[in-house]
């Protein structure tokens, strides 16, 4: 079973979460079935394109499932020494993201096969210690594949699961709904939660 990825946010937008969702696709798209059936949206659910109301219908879905789930999150503490390349710094906060979510979800799920992770922001090409780093947690280099959120539910979930602790990061009247929609979670269990040290 894969482990899906996808990231909001960036270091230089002061807020980057990643998450990471343990999940099969059939219980995924199943997921965004009945999401779209309850609301009547179509096309390929991004987060960022949700009111709260839906994203509450969301989360209620989502614990109905055995999904298990890490987010990570990097604050704006993380700021790149001086002359270092803003968009290098970006990618280096991506991976240690990546790494720490992956790693939580891993504990205790030792059938994982395969990360997938969003096509949607970084080319391949800059990803290749992000990917080696990858195999060493779970196997091989083909372990790790990047394909666009739109062709797999897994990813979407991915997508409204960052956004929503992106947004839960900031203090905005949205802020204390989505802490209130994401705390049971927390209790639970089903999500973790690791911050990145300011002195990364």
């Amino acid at each position: 079973m894969p482990i899906y990825c996808d990231e909001s946010g960036g270091v230089g937008r002061g807020v980057m979460t990643l998450a990471a969702v343990f999940i099969d696709e059939a219980t995924a798209e199943e997921l965004l079935l009945q999401f779209r059936k309850a609301t009547g949206l179509t096309g390929e659910l991004k987060g960022s394109r949700i009111d709260l109301h839906n994203r509450a219908l969301f989360f209620d879905l989502l614990a109905k499932t055995s999904a298990q789930i890490s987010v990570s999150i990097a604050i704006s503490a993380l700021k790149p020494a001086i002359g270092t390349d803003r968009g290098a710094h970006d990618v280096d906060i991506y991976g240690q993201l990546m790494n720490d979510a992956i790693g939580s979800v891993l504990m205790g799920n030792g059938d994982c096969n395969s990360v997938i992770m969003d096509a949607g922001r970084y080319d391949d090409g800059i990803l290749g210690k992000v990917r080696s780093d990858i195999a060493a947690l779970i196997g091989p280099w083909n372990a790790a594949h990047m394909v666009e959120s739109h062709r797999m539910a897994g990813l979407q979930i991915a997508d409204v699961i960052a956004n929503s602790f992106f947004n839960r990061a900031f203090v905005t009247e949205r802020q204390p709904r989505l802490a209130e929609i994401v705390q049971p979670f927390l209790d639970s269990g089903q999500i973790k939660l690791q911050l990145l040290s300011g002195n990364t």
